[in-house]
């Protein structure tokens, strides 16, 4: 058994269907917490596998994810996905600042008026798969095009931006060392893409997101233009990638479970807590995320974790935690409701989250109903996967009806 202190090597590049990576079982199996070395960056990590270790480093103020800029921190992607601007890089008390102007736009409220029209987007998509015939791509058909179209027409991107945006996301992403460049010049485009667009909206607001974002306000506080425009980003990368990965991944379960199709199908109003579900047992991603930095030496799960080290969590792990779960590696679609990690924790909860099940329950509820007699066109062992990025997701997902 490794002791801790030892760093093990973690690629971690398993993309093998929706298996739970194996490297990461093992860290999880020795420590709750271990030490590790990635493909990129100057310095080992700490690694916190455990529910309550991660729901420890998301909360403690000692972790900070703003001390990272400007260091070169251990990560899976050659160029760093984030901006220094980010709010995913913001510590309290800004982040809750802007988290707060943010939250405006995705109050339940203003999520309920967004669902027909998510509804709507999802129904014109299956009905233009149905057009098409089968076999057909779920892929390039709903998975891709409904939160891609979703986010664009929130954010107000024209038409015939949309195919770079996609292209842009996909190259921050990417995981290759080859991709560097490529990732960093889709970086600076996107900054100043989006820098335009808020002048644009500023100088002549319309009935989108970032003129919502731009006119909200909580007190006298407000988004400045860079804040703005960092957001817009950050939302339009989100809307590219969370939702995508598990539209596809949810439909490639049920498709091989035809238990859980049937579900979902005749008891609709059961819909919400098998995604649920789905989203907690499925590993969407490799390996890690963002890190932190800690501030002071800090205890977590009985190791000491010295002040400048840098500190990740891994979801995955906490959301297999058999603390937390029980039988964590059973979909349980009757599981008593716990919360997991799935859309973050703490701090750095995705904010758009109330959105992406939106999305879920409008592509899912919509696509059982629309094809009952839904199944593989394909040898399972014939489903393609994304190797290239750290998303993990079928690229190509050939249905028939």
């Amino acid at each position: 058994m490794t002791e801790i202190g030892e760093t093990t090597t973690c690629p971690f590049d398993f993309s093998e269907g929706l298996e739970f990576d194996p490297l990461l079982a093992e860290l999880m199996s020795r420590n709750p917490v271990t030490k590790i070395r990635l493909p990129y960056g100057d310095a080992d990590a700490w690694l916190v596998t455990g529910f309550e270790g991660v729901r420890q480093v998301t909360t403690d103020h000692r972790f900070s994810r703003a001390a990272i800029t400007g260091r070169n921190y251990p990560r899976l992607t050659p160029e760093p996905i984030v901006s220094p601007e980010s709010i995913n890089v913001i510590d309290p008390p800004r982040s809750t600042r802007l988290r707060k102007l943010a939250s405006q736009a995705f109050t339940k409220r203003h999520v309920d008026r967004m669902r027909p029209a998510v509804e709507g987007i999802a129904a014109g998509l299956l009905d233009e798969m149905a057009e098409h015939g089968a076999p057909a791509d779920l892929v390039s058909h709903l998975s891709d095009r409904l939160p891609q179209h979703t986010i664009c027409e929130l954010l107000g991107i024209a038409p015939e931006d949309r195919p770079s945006m996609q292209e842009y996301a996909h190259q921050l992403l990417s995981t290759g060392p080859e991709t560097r460049q490529a990732a960093a010049n889709a970086k600076s485009a996107l900054r100043e893409y989006f820098g335009t667009l808020v002048t644009e909206r500023r100088r002549s607001p319309g009935d989108d997101l970032i003129s919502t974002l731009a006119a909200a306000k909580e007190g006298d506080d407000a988004f400045d233009d860079q804040d703005l425009a960092v957001m817009a980003l950050t939302l339009m990368l989100s809307g590219h990638d969370t939702a995508t990965c598990e539209i596809s991944n949810i439909a490639y379960i049920l498709l091989n479970r035809p238990d859980l199709m049937e579900q979902v199908r005749n008891r609709p109003e059961e819909l919400t807590r098998v995604l649920d579900e789905l989203l907690r047992f499925i590993p969407f991603r490799k390996g890690v995320g963002i890190p932190r930095i800690a501030t002071e030496d800090v205890e977590i799960e009985g190791v000491t974790i010295r002040a400048g080290d840098f500190v990740h969590v891994s979801y995955l792990t906490a959301n297999r935690d058999p603390k937390r779960f029980t039988d964590p590696d059973v979909i349980d679609p009757d599981r008593t409701p716990t919360p997991h990690m799935t859309f973050g924790w703490g701090g750095h909860r995705c904010i758009a989250a109330p959105l992406a099940m939106v999305e879920l329950e409008a592509a899912i509820g919509g696509l059982v109903n629309r094809f009952p007699r839904l199944r593989l066109a394909v040898p399972v062992e014939e489903v393609r996967w994304d190797t290239a990025t750290i998303r993990r997701f079928p690229i190509t997902l050939p249905v028939a009806w």
